[in-house]
């Protein structure tokens, strides 16, 4: 397998996972078709809930929310 830089990657997958949130009743969410590995990295700090579960999408923690959305608009944000 081709070794890559798995922060980075982690970044950037925690900054697309913005494209897919929504806030239902208790949080904001967002769906987990995304690599396993990467999810149980972001997972481990703390960003999203556990993806080992049998829903569709993950829980963004307060950090995560916060940071994902940053990611998004430093990554593929519009300069005007």
């Amino acid at each position: 397998m081709m070794e890559y830089n798995q922060e980075k990657v982690d970044e950037m997958t925690l900054a697309l996972l913005y494209l897919t949130t929504f806030q239902d009743k208790y949080s904001v969410r967002a769906w987990k078709g995304l690599d396993w590995d990467t999810l149980n990295r972001l997972h481990e700090k703390g960003f999203i809930s556990n993806p080992k579960t049998k829903a569709k999408s993950v829980v963004l923690s307060e950090k995560g929310v916060k940071l994902s959305e940053e990611l998004f608009f430093k990554h593929f944000g519009q300069k005007e």
